[in-house]
């Protein structure tokens, strides 16, 4: 039998300890052990021996104003037993602002000011979203899914990558470094040229799995459930998860197609700093799983792995076709594909592609590069999130940006930080020239735009954030697009020489592209915000659009 994590309330009202430690079993107790401490000092006794006892905490609720330790001195300290626990805090009206610097100092994660009366509305959600993301990144005891392989192989990076991105946890066990992985290895009869090996909790073995093999046995894939959709959503990056919210929480029909992960580019982000609602942040894995777990509580449908490869107008209904052949239709569609980032064009590159050069931020690589000297090319929030992230357990971390200053293409806040940061090095009219390695990467040759002076350093990672292309090649020609691939929508649909939808005589709706029901949003459409809330808001927007061309044809 698995422990529960614990819950630590502390208060030195008794009566309020009591009450507050009542609504939280009330409300948590059947996921999670609620535990008392009546002041500061002796909730670090009970913390100090919950540690020694290897026992899990997910959250402390404390209360801010107490004698000896207060909330928040409390909190500091526990910080070292418990890193990872969520940290609220309880305070009265005057004490706002020092949980706001709180927010700050000692990353707390919320404040609830008292009284939290009724509990089902002021409190039990906040817990709710705190110990969910607690959960996500601590199951109780590890039964998923082990991947064994070698750590520079493409392969083994690949399937590590998609099972981070897709939010599945597996556990990484490296053939070079990790004597269970030799172990596992001859257990399931497999060699190590078959690897990457992934052992399911069923006991399936896959060996050199494709994603769609990953994602049909780690049953994540999903199928299509009607012939006809109201709302097919092409990508689930931000856009597309929001017109799926949007859009299934409006009654239609939805089912949103992605042929990696959910996330997008913005999924990879490591915290996402500027977001509307979350004042300590929040990183892309978390913002999409809440956003795809609100999508399916509203009825909309997923379909990953499958790759569109393009789209008909079939009198009114919209064919989609898949890559295995098959076609699903519906009323509308919404194309969210968003963007990739540009190749690296230099020598060694391509050889070089999952041993030790990689596309966005690669999360699953993160304990590979500790204590490693890291490099990153491009000089956009993306960039900046990944250098503060490996900032975090590489020895040194080098940002290399053609232009002359962070502020051209970063946010303000994110460039104060990467500046304030030690570990990181900025490099101005830097660019990278060449990479080398033999099986693995091992060298970076940079060369100053302006002086042209060339210098060789030692690598463990380059990480690249270069360039926007839109993912529309599949398109071919069926809908209107500008000369870099980006998808025309509204008004610019006419000012390109398209002409009207002449089944109804008007113009394109807002979001609308040269095919009526077909509609755009996100960083695939030009002219759009290339930000993660400008995105949520052109995907809410494509679904009020898609309500106007229902209207117009009667449906």
């Amino acid at each position: 039998m698995v422990d529960k994590p614990i819950i630590l309330t502390v208060d030195d009202d008794r009566e309020v300890l009591q009450a507050i430690a009542r609504d939280v079993r009330h409300g948590f107790g059947e996921r999670f052990r609620v535990i008392r401490a009546e002041s500061g000092e002796r909730a670090l006794d009970v913390l100090r021996q919950l540690k020694l006892t290897n026992d899990s905490v997910a959250l402390m609720l404390v209360d801010q104003r107490m004698p000896g330790l207060s909330g928040i001195e409390l909190l500091a300290a526990a910080m070292p037993l418990f890193p990872d626990a969520k940290k609220a805090l309880l305070t009265g009206y005057a004490d706002t602002e020092a949980a706001i610097t709180a927010i700050n100092d000692i990353h707390l994660d919320h404040y609830l000011v008292k009284p939290w009366d009724p509990p089902e509305q002021r409190l039990f959600p906040v817990l709710d979203d705190l110990l969910d993301d607690w959960m996500a990144d601590h199951p109780p005891e590890f039964k998923g899914i082990r991947v064994i392989g070698h750590r520079w192989s493409p392969e083994s990076h690949a399937a590590r990558d998609f099972l981070a991105r897709n939010q599945v946890p597996y556990k990484w066990l490296d053939l070079a470094s990790d004597p269970e992985a030799a172990e596992l290895l001859a257990l399931s009869g497999s060699a190590s040229g078959s690897c990457p090996v992934l052992i399911f909790p069923d006991g399936q073995i896959l060996e050199q799995p494709t994603t769609q093999q990953i994602a049909e046995t780690a049953g994540i894939r999903g199928h299509t459930e009607v012939p006809l959709y109201d709302l097919i959503i092409i990508g689930a990056g931000p856009a597309g998860l929001a017109a799926a919210v949007y859009g299934a929480s409006e009654g239609l029909s939805t089912l949103i197609v992605e042929r990696e992960a959910t996330g997008g580019q913005a999924g990879q982000s490591t915290r996402i700093e500027n977001y509307l609602g979350f004042p300590s942040g929040v990183s892309g894995a978390e913002l999409s799983r809440r956003a795809m777990t609100q999508a399916r509580r509203f009825g909309a449908e997923f379909l990953l792995t499958q790759e569109v490869v393009s789209i008909e107008n079939h009198a009114g209904v919209i064919g989609v076709s898949l890559g295995d052949q098959t076609e699903l239709r519906a009323h509308s569609v919404i194309v969210a594909t968003g963007v990739s980032y540009q190749r690296l064009k230099v020598p060694g590159a391509d050889q070089l592609t999952g041993r030790g050069v990689y596309y966005g931020a690669a999360a699953s690589e993160t304990s590979s590069v500790r204590g490693e000297r890291i490099h990153i090319i491009g000089g956009a929030n993306s960039a900046g999130q990944a250098a503060i992230h490996f900032a975090t357990v590489a020895e040194r971390v080098t940002m290399l940006v053609r232009g002359t200053a962070l502020s051209a293409s970063m946010s303000h806040y994110l460039a104060e930080r990467i500046q304030a940061t030690p570990n990181i090095d900025i490099r101005f009219h830097a660019t990278v020239d060449e990479v080398c390695g033999g099986e693995h990467l091992e060298r970076v040759v940079i060369r100053d735009t302006v002086t042209g002076e060339r210098q060789v350093e030692p690598a463990g990672a380059l990480f690249v954030f270069i360039g926007a292309v839109p993912r529309t090649d599949w398109l071919d020609g069926r809908i209107a697009r500008d000369e870099k691939g980006f998808i025309l929508s509204g008004p610019d649909v006419l000012a390109r020489g398209e002409a009207k939808d002449k089944r109804h005589d008007r113009d394109p709706y807002l979001m609308e592209t040269s095919i009526p029901g077909v509609f755009a949003a996100g960083d695939v459409r030009l002219g759009s915000g290339k930000r993660v809330a400008t995105a949520v808001g052109e995907g809410a927007t494509a679904v009020m659009s898609i309500w106007q061309y229902r209207a117009s044809v009667g449906l």
